[in-house]
């Protein structure tokens, strides 16, 4: 098969219609009003025309017109390398003339080739030179490029793209051990966006100038500087690119620098690494994807690989952050954090396989939708740790006045923010086809029941088992019981009205309730069984054997007052029935005793009446003890109060007399009128 080669004049009729033929292409290629697809076109078949066979004497006239039209572009040319002002500001008039140098000088350079096959070294130099000055204008067009885009770069601040991201950063500062009842629930923000894919592509630049970048890319690429033309487009996007994740404040750390990083500053860069994820992902690479296709659009799949090119490096980035985060110790006070990022990850992978489906970046989308799975599983890893950790969490000393124990405040606050995440939970900790789980000596059927659900209740049951050991700290075993109250009652308090119902319902709420009370019983059993038994009426009246009856109640009425009004209950409406409980048994056994005996005890005897021994029972559970004093003695302290009261008067009153005769006297002495008289 030969080569197509243009037919060759044969007689000088037919040459001089070659000749006018090539010289109108010549001149349908000077035309500026040609689009660039033409122009090439017309530039091709120039070329074409020039191979024909020519004899010397035309050859060294068109060597001639070549050299003319050469000198005539490159002054085009040269005269802005001696002037450095950028061409494309001073309007696009200039920019026109100077493209139109470079496509003439271009096109000569193809001329010139075909010549250099028929000729000899005028036309290598000229070809040389030709070329010389087409990469000085390629040059110039990198740097007209540069200005450009730097000029008319659209500036915007990073926006939100849901309130998950636009939260400020919140202390994550928390442990097992936190003494704030709120401390959970304060170090996650929930996403309250949907899933919903929205349009937020901005300009990255202003419009007015995408043609100007396509025609510098069309020159580029029709004088084979494409690669340059990309490298320079590139690198200003990825550099461009770089900003917004300062802007972000985003910082590039090595996986080994994040693996030794502490939870709270990890926890901080996580809450950065979503926002730059939902802002890049969402807003930023979709708006660098068309603007990439605008410029390089008709030169097929180049917009593509330079796409990948500008946004691999940064996507590299964020997954190598991923990768650190995944590799890093199970700490359970991230836990909501990886929740956060685990979220937001599941929610862009639609848009990053999107950005992504070209062959060139799937390896992108591939290494994302891996690193989804990795967090997931850290997420389940995460809780099974924090399970274990609430199960053996250690104390040696009983916790004080058997109140609410931070371990208890902790969990609860922590189970209440798990159900806020309970559709990712759900999905991570679904439970394998076929495997029973056993909750409390129950088989629970997986495909019947939540998996977020049976971890929660397993937490719960985990830290009454807990408190139930930290109770056998406690010497008293009324406090014990109080202790253990205190506790369960807080726990049923945080599930109760709340959306926790939907994970724990009503039967356990009926079943713990059940507990506390039990506890509260064992309290009053343990505490006033013994006391109240001195009141029981055994048909015995011998005053001697009931006085001494009555002061061994007083003794251990007293002991009971000195210890449980240090003990705390701090819900209000517990301590309330408590109390009310308490003061109906004693109450009722002492009034009684009191008043059907006070003959045979003697009034002196009785130190306490029932209205006051109900007041004291009042101050049971709340503050410091108050001091215990015999009624009949307040009311002496409370006369000599008033005689001392009575006594500081006639005394403050016969010194202001005396300083009231005192000033009148001074008065009278240095008043001229009443001095006279």
């Amino acid at each position: 098969m030969t080569d197509f080669a243009p037919v060759i004049p044969t007689y000088d009729g037919e040459e001089h219609v070659f000749a006018a033929f090539h010289h109108m292409v010549k001149a349908l290629g000077a035309s500026k009003n040609l689009t660039d697809d033409v122009r090439r076109l017309v530039a091709d078949l120039d070329t074409l025309l020039s191979t024909g066979t020519r004899t010397p004497e035309r050859r060294e006239g068109e060597t001639r017109e070549v050299e003319e039209q050469l000198e005539f572009a490159q002054k085009k040319v040269m005269r802005w390398e001696s002037n450095r002002s950028m061409i494309w500001a001073l309007g696009r008039e200039e920019a026109a003339d100077y493209l139109q140098a470079v496509y003439e000088i271009q096109r000569l350079t193809e001329s010139l080739t075909s010549l250099l096959s028929n000729g000899g070294g005028k036309q290598k130099e000229l070809l040389d030179q030709a070329n010389s000055v087409l990469h000085m204008a390629m040059v110039r067009l990198e740097e007209e490029l540069i200005y450009i885009l730097s000029k008319k770069k659209q500036s915007f601040k990073p926006e939100c793209v849901s309130s998950h991201s636009c939260d400020e950063d919140v202390s994550s500062d928390v442990s097992i051990v936190s003494t704030e009842d709120e401390s959970i629930e304060e170090t996650s923000r929930r996403n309250s966006g949907g899933t919903e894919r929205e349009d937020h592509k901005v300009d990255l630049i202003h419009p007015s100038v995408i043609s100007d970048i396509k025609s510098i890319a069309n020159v580029m690429f029709a004088s084979h500087y494409d690669q340059e033309f990309c490298d320079t487009f590139v690198s200003f996007w990825k550099d461009a690119l770089d900003e917004y994740f300062v802007a972000l404040r985003v910082e590039k750390l090595s996986i080994e620098e994040l693996c030794k990083m502490e939870s709270k500053q990890l926890c901080s860069k996580i809450r950065k690494w979503n926002r730059a994820m939902e802002f890049i992902i969402k807003v930023y690479l979709p708006s660098e994807k068309r603007l990439f296709d605008q410029v390089f659009g008709e030169f097929g799949s180049t917009y593509k690989t330079c796409f990948i090119e500008a946004s691999r490096g940064s996507m590299l980035d964020l997954l190598n952050f991923g990768e650190a985060v995944v590799i890093g110790p199970r700490e359970t006070d991230k836990l909501f954090t990886l929740l956060d990022m685990y979220e937001v990850l599941s929610n862009l992978i639609p848009d990053i396989d999107t950005l992504f489906s070209e062959e060139a970046g799937s390896f992108l989308g591939a290494e994302f939708h891996q690193l989804m799975i990795r967090l997931g599983g850290t997420v389940k890893a995460t809780l099974l740790k924090f399970e274990h950790d609430v199960a053996s969490h250690p104390s040696i000393t009983p916790f004080p006045a058997g109140g609410i124990h931070h371990v208890t405040k902790y969990v609860m606050n922590y189970v209440k923010t798990l159900a806020e995440y309970s559709e990712t939970l759900n999905l991570l900790l679904r439970v394998q086809s076929g495997e029973d789980t056993v909750l409390n000596g129950q088989n629970i059927c997986s495909d019947d029941f939540c998996p977020l659900a049976f971890h929660l209740q397993l937490l719960t049951s985990n830290l009454e088992s807990n408190i139930d050991h930290k109770s056998r700290l406690y010497r008293d075993a009324s406090l014990k019981h109080i202790f253990m109250m205190n506790n369960i009652h807080y726990m049923v308090r945080k599930v109760s009205g709340s959306a926790l119902e939907e994970f724990y319902g009503v039967e356990w709420i009926r079943e713990y309730t059940r507990k506390f009370q039990q506890h509260e019983t064992s309290y009053e059993r343990a505490t006033w069984s013994p006391i109240l038994s001195l009141l029981r009426d055994d048909g015995n009246n011998r005053r001697e054997i009931l006085r001494d009856r009555l002061r061994r109640f007083n003794i251990a009425f007293e002991e009971v007052y000195k210890c449980q009004t240090t003990w705390s209950i701090p819900d209000h409406e517990l301590r309330k029935d408590l109390r009310i409980s308490t003061s109906q048994k004693v109450i009722q056994a002492y009034r009684p005793f009191t008043g059907t005996k006070s003959a045979i005890i003697g009034e002196k005897y009785i130190k306490y009446s029932a209205d006051e021994l109900e007041n004291h029972i009042l101050d049971l559970f709340e503050g410091p003890p108050a001091p215990l004093h015999n009624p009949r003695r307040r009311l002496t302290f409370s006369k000599i109060g008033l005689k001392r009261d009575a006594l500081s008067f006639l005394l403050i009153s016969d010194l202001l007399s005396f300083v009231l005769v005192y000033v009148m006297e001074l008065l009278f002495q240095s008043s001229p009128y009443l001095g006279n008289n």
